[in-house]
């Protein structure tokens, strides 16, 4: 009985030696979705290489420098990056996805310049108590607007601030 256990772990052991020299793809037949997941990346991983190849030229010395600082950290961000613009393209290319056309543009503020022009407009606006919504919108868009001005101006501090005359 010992005998037939020994060479039964013996028969595992150089199966087990076996399978462990075959290359990685001949152990088992992937089916064609992991192909073409394994297919995707390598794309993804030669992307990546190659955006920040050209991050690099880009930047010259400071992306040398740069490349240092992120240590091993760079290899996971340019490819999480590069997967990322995949991603964005083909569900771009998928959903048909577009930018809009000059005449869309050109509706659409027509219409809310006419919306904003017409007094029926605002007075159904505060009737059905959507004006704190609208008041709302307003705001964030005047906060975003100044917030450009400040990434504009390169600075937070510093602008003119009304003092009240006595």
């Amino acid at each position: 009985m010992n005998v037939a256990l020994a060479s039964s772990a013996a028969v595992r052991r150089s199966a087990a030696r076996t399978l462990l020299r075959k290359p990685v793809g001949a152990r088992y037949n992937s089916s064609p979705a992991e192909k073409k997941a394994q297919d995707a990346l390598a794309g993804a991983q030669k992307a990546a290489g190659k955006a920040w190849e050209s991050v690099s030229k880009f930047l010259g010395p400071a992306g040398q420098k740069l490349g240092n600082l992120l240590g091993s950290y760079k290899e996971p961000l340019v490819y999480n990056f590069s997967v990322a613009r995949e991603v964005a393209k083909r569900i771009y290319v998928g959903e048909a996805l577009q930018p809009p056309s000059l005449s869309q543009f050109a509706e659409t503020y027509r219409q809310i310049w006419s919306n904003a022009t017409q007094v029926a407009y605002w007075r159904g606006i505060v009737q059905s108590g959507q004006v704190a919504q609208v008041g709302i919108y307003g705001l964030q868009a005047y906060g975003i607007f100044k917030i450009g001005e400040m990434l504009g101006r390169r600075k937070m501090i510093g602008y003119p601030v009304p003092v009240g005359h006595h």
